[in-house]
């Protein structure tokens, strides 16, 4: 059975949602295919990225299960491998995944991302260092990247 929960964090409210078996959709967005229930999976999520908000988590350590296509999950976890404080380009992560041309589609497979703050997609920014794009919002990716410039 999927289930979700909705938190509220210094980033606003944060919706999170496992199955049986792994945390597929962390989102700032309400999620409707899954009844309201905390379960500890998802606690442990929460509390993961309450810890990282605060600047004492760099990494976390969860059992996930995102779901996309093979393209995007290959972007997502070239995503996994940006080192905490640090950014990569849309272009970098193109070339990282195989296709240095794929710019416009890693950009498509970043707003696709179903784990936000977890896989992050907030340390990709483009080639002229500005913010571009975060489906939780500039004014988000603008924070935790602060954040981690902060606690790294």
């Amino acid at each position: 059975m999927r289930s979700f929960y909705l938190y509220q964090t210094s980033l606003g409210k944060i919706w999170i949602a496992a199955d049986e078996n792994a945390i597929y959709r962390i989102s700032f967005f309400e999620i409707w295919d899954a009844v309201e229930k905390e379960t500890p999976a998802i606690r442990e999520a929460y509390n993961q990225i309450c810890d990282y908000l605060h600047g004492e988590r760099k990494t976390f350590d969860l059992l996930l299960d995102p779901q996309g296509t093979p393209f995007q999950k290959s972007v997502w976890d070239e995503l996994m491998k940006i080192p905490y404080g640090e950014v990569r380009s849309y272009k970098q992560i193109a070339e990282a995944v195989g296709n240095s041309k794929a710019c416009r589609a890693v950009g498509m497979a970043n707003n696709k991302n179903p784990l936000l703050i977890v896989v992050p997609c907030h340390r990709v920014i483009g080639s002229n260092g500005a913010l571009v794009g975060y489906g939780g919002g500039l004014n988000n990716k603008n924070y935790l990247l602060k954040l981690e410039k902060e606690h790294s």
